[in-house]
């Protein structure tokens, strides 16, 4: 019998690993991470080292700060006032801002072209020149205003050092503001309920009182909260007329505390967390507000043409008011400004006052070098913020809104956190980060821009969200089965469907970091001032004339960007034959 070996068991050779890949971050995952990392940073550091450097010194916890601060003589008197000033204010802006707001819609008022100047005008002029030219008109000594009433009325009829100036200015200035946002909730509400009450008897008053505001109650309050929460962190009007009487706020306080010799950084910083409590008060409740919302919705799938009321023999004296507005808004700040710039010094007007005017100031600012050196400063801290600003959110704005990432609504909640946070405490909390920090960022014109970027972080998000939200995902699935990457689809079809927000984002932010003050005013150095730093400092110094001619080129400036910015915007995003 033949024995048959079994099969030999095959060699196994040793396998030898091939080398392996090593793993490398795609594109997309570094721009996510990198645009989300910076918002983190932009929102939570600056806060973290103002509350640190509140609360702690080189010998641990302490709440010396908060003593120093609030044990003050005078400390009621500043909450009295702050609150005063805010809601004062926020006041006035909401009646004459909605009064504005119903006339232009509701009603067949005169002269509605003059509402979009009126509207929009005030909000390019910035507030410190606002500011500067109420002190012209209705200053006790020099104003021109006192000046034409003082053969009736005697000298000094008009006080804007007061509260009360400061409440004019400012709810003057925010008016527009409401205006705008009023004029949507108008347009919103179904006239036929106004029509029923007129044909119940009831008189345009009691409709007025008891149909038309309870309707847009909730546009109403949050109009007046936001409009408090801008006049809390309002320094421009509080630091050129409070100071003038010894009428203090949150914010002029803790400029003047930072003014003293030593400054007492931990007392500002109390001061800071006091008013950044009542701004995050004021959000909170707008939020609660805007939440009832739903209570008050009148527009439904049902139909409706709002039809204007007629005035009757009231037209022509709303007509008046309608002028009136217009120029103590507009006519009055802008020709006081003009008119000072052409003077050698400041003098009522008169014959004498005319044959002297020339272009002397605006030679005098060719040869000032601080001037060309705030310009080209301004220009670049408005232009390189509004871009920075539009290209992060328009990431941010993906993650959001079209990512899966976990997580991904903490990136909106970050970018909403400078906006509770006042200009002049953002300010402050910078300071309080690059004083300490290793890099040398302080004194230089680049922690000008990082308050910028962070103090307009939250209105670039919400042009970008708003935008992102109107955009169908259908484009970028569309792309991608086409073989495009993320880049490619972000860079090809996303930016030029989203780039009319953009743009108006852009130019928004332009606008408001070319004429900001109150987070500039702690951070800048000799040879790094902006044009608002400039202006204030020409204040200071008594330069009125010169400072005039400085703010026509800012408002003339401005206007010229904007303009040349929707010129440039018609020709990006989407193209129709």
């Amino acid at each position: 019998m033949t024995t048959v070996a079994p099969p030999a068991a095959p060699v196994t050779e040793p396998v030898t690993a091939g080398p392996r890949r090593r793993w490398r971050p795609s594109p997309k995952l570094i721009i996510i991470v990198a645009v989300a990392g910076t918002i983190g940073y932009l929102a939570l550091v600056p806060l973290y080292y103002l509350i640190w450097g509140t609360f702690f010194d080189d010998r641990g916890f302490t709440l010396g700060g908060f003593a120093r601060a609030y044990n003050d003589s005078q400390i009621g008197s500043l909450i009295g006032n702050s609150v005063w000033f805010a809601g004062g204010s926020a006041l006035l802006s909401l009646v004459v801002g909605t009064t504005l707001a119903y006339l232009n819609v509701r009603t067949d008022v005169p002269f509605k072209a003059l509402f979009f100047a009126a509207s929009i005008i005030p909000l390019v002029i910035p507030g410190i020149l606002y500011t500067i030219a109420w002190i012209f008109l209705a200053s006790p000594d020099i104003g021109l205003l006192n000046k034409a009433i003082e053969p009736i009325v005697g000298e000094g009829f008009f006080d804007v050092f007061s509260i009360w100036g400061m409440i004019w200015v400012e709810g003057l200035h925010l008016s527009p503001i409401v205006f705008l946002l009023m004029v949507a909730a108008f347009r919103s509400m179904d006239p036929s309920l106004e029509e029923s009450a007129f044909m119940c008897g009831a008189t345009r008053l009691q409709v007025f009182r008891l149909v038309t505001i309870p309707l847009v109650r909730p546009a109403i309050v949050a109009a007046v909260l936001i409009m408090a929460v801008r006049g809390l962190e309002s320094f421009e009007v509080p630091a050129l007329l409070g100071l003038q009487d010894g009428t203090y706020v949150f914010t002029s306080r803790i400029y003047f505390v930072l003014r003293s010799y030593p400054p007492d950084l931990a007392a500002a910083g109390a001061l800071a967390l006091g008013l950044l409590v009542l701004a995050m008060i004021g959000v909170a409740v707008s939020n609660l507000a805007g939440r009832s919302g739903k209570s008050f919705q009148t527009v439904t799938g049902k139909g409706f043409r709002p039809r204007p009321m007629e005035l009757g023999k009231w037209r022509p004296v709303v007509g008046a008011g309608i002028l009136l507005y217009f120029f103590f808004t507009v006519v009055a700040p802008l020709f006081v400004l003009l008119y000072t710039s052409l003077l050698k010094f400041y003098q009522a007007p008169s014959m004498a006052a005319f044959k002297s005017m020339s272009l002397d100031n605006y030679r005098e600012l060719l040869h000032l070098s601080q001037a060309m050196t705030a310009l080209k400063n301004s220009l670049f801290l408005g232009v390189a913020s509004a871009t920075l600003v539009m290209a992060g959110m328009a990431v941010a704005a993906w993650i959001v809104v079209r990512s899966r990432i976990p997580g991904r609504q903490l990136v909106d909640q970050f970018a909403f956190v400078p906006l509770v946070i006042p200009g002049l405490v953002l300010g402050l909390a910078l300071s309080f980060v690059y004083l300490r920090s290793p890099i040398p960022i302080y004194g230089t014109i680049f922690i000008l821009l990082i308050a910028y970027c962070t103090r307009y972080m939250p209105y670039g998000m919400r042009y970008a969200v708003t935008s992102m939200h109107q955009i169908s995902a259908e484009l970028e699935e569309s792309a991608q089965v086409s073989g495009a990457s993320w880049w490619q689809t972000f860079r090809r079809v996303l930016l030029p469907l989203l780039s009319p927000g953009l743009l108006a984002g852009w130019i928004y932010i332009l606008v408001v970091s070319f004429r900001e003050l109150s987070s500039s005013i702690l951070l800048y150095s000799p040879g790094n001032e902006v044009l608002s730093i400039l202006i204030f400092e020409q204040y200071e110094n008594g330069q009125f004339t010169v400072l005039s001619a400085l703010g026509v080129v800012m408002v003339l400036t401005l206007v010229v960007l904007v303009s040349v910015a929707y010129k440039l915007g018609a020709k990006v995003g989407l193209k129709q034959d």
